[in-house]
């Protein structure tokens, strides 16, 4: 291991890379406890149900499927709306401190960044929420029931729009079974503070957050904070807080800024193989996201709004993967962006048959099928 580099030094975007690595327990799976690692990676991407499970299984050793469904059933663990106005799998008490400081994200989602605001002019907006945060508190139930029940009471409204707007200005959380581990559900909601028993945090500021998301994601730009949250004016935090920070500097110039014990390992460290689900943090949370795949890989990711489950090689995206299920058979296809040595690709075999025992446990026979694409 080298010393760590001093102030103001550059760092490259392996030196980065691997310092995100480390801090997303995927340079080596952690012994520590799912609720534990959720709150240590400020919460995972969640609007689709399987992807958090993977994520953990990915970072953490012996991790089993029932300890996050557990989570989820005893309310420990929920999925709410939360950074960039997406659905997130969050600590219960996470759930109630950041909602408050990512409201004016989700404040702008609906005012200006959908249809549905403009729908709502000429409404009484206190009266609308209070209409919605009932009908949720009284029975979970979908947006879509949802905005039948308020067009109930609006019938010159349009529903959707109404629905949506209480999905941005309540705090709603999704009831199991919506995230349980082969089972789900359809997306029935309550709010937060009816789930939990317990009411939202007081404390509209960043700046707790934006140390946590160093500690998870850094060293970062001002720019990658904005990208990750979704909040504005993250400048004048990170000025709030620089006497507490490192700074350093990328190849292109930009200040980096990070929390002083954080680890930043060696760039030569070692990197294992790793299966990412789709949305993953790690690929979602920069604005510049050279430090873990080049332009093209990100191009190749991305299926329309889907971003793909991906393959790690060396610390970089190298390929994506999916799973396909037959009655006797579950076959991992690999879609590999090039060629690797013989040692990774062995590599990857081992850790594909690991990832399908844990994703397709009842599946009798697995295999794993790497290909290199066009």
């Amino acid at each position: 291991m080298t010393d760590d580099p001093a102030d103001g030094a550059v760092l490259g975007p392996r030196a980065l890379g691997r310092a995100l690595l480390a801090r997303q327990m995927l340079l080596a799976r952690a012994r520590i406890p799912a609720l534990e690692a959720i709150e240590r990676l400020v919460g995972l991407q969640a609007q689709v149900p399987a992807p958090p499970y993977v994520g953990l299984w990915s970072r953490l050793a012996d991790f089993a499927a029932a300890e996050l469904s557990d989570l989820i059933s005893t309310r420990a663990a929920v999925r709410v709306v939360a950074m960039r106005s997406t659905i997130h799998l969050l600590s219960a008490r996470d759930c109630l401190a950041l909602r408050p400081v990512l409201q004016p994200v989700l404040d702008r989602s609906l005012w200006t960044g959908s249809p549905f605001g403009r729908q709502l002019a000429g409404m009484d907006i206190e009266e609308l929420v209070a209409a919605g945060r009932a009908i949720v508190e009284q029975q979970p139930c979908t947006t879509a029931e949802l905005g039948v029940k308020l067009g109930e009471r609006w019938p010159d409204r349009d529903p959707a729009s109404m629905a949506n707007a209480i999905r941005n200005l309540v705090p709603l959380v999704q009831v199991p079974p919506r995230g349980l581990w082969e089972r789900s559900g359809r997306a029935v909601c309550a709010s937060a503070e009816a789930w939990l028993g317990r009411p939202l945090g007081t404390d509209p500021t960043p700046d707790a957050m934006v140390l946590r998301y160093l500690a998870a994601f850094g060293p970062a730009t001002v720019a990658d904070l904005r990208t990750w949250s979704g909040l504005t004016r993250l400048g004048e935090v990170i000025e709030r807080l620089r006497p507490r920070l490192r700074t350093f500097v990328d190849e292109s110039g930009r200040e980096l800024f990070d929390r002083p014990d954080a680890p930043r390992p060696d760039p030569s460290t070692p990197a294992p193989v790793r299966f990412l689900p789709e949305y993953d943090n790690l690929l979602l949370s920069h604005a510049d996201r050279t430090r873990v795949m080049t332009e093209a890989s990100r191009a190749a990711l991305t299926n329309g709004s889907v971003i793909r489950s991906s393959v790690l090689v060396d610390g970089v995206v190298h390929g994506v993967w999916k799973v396909h299920r037959e009655r006797k058979r579950a076959t991992l296809a690999v879609t590999l962006f090039s060629e690797v040595p013989a040692g990774p690709a062995a590599e990857l075999t081992a850790e594909g048959r690991r990832l399908l025992r844990f994703v397709a446990a009842r599946i009798p026979e697995h295999d794993v099928d790497l290909q290199v694409g066009d």
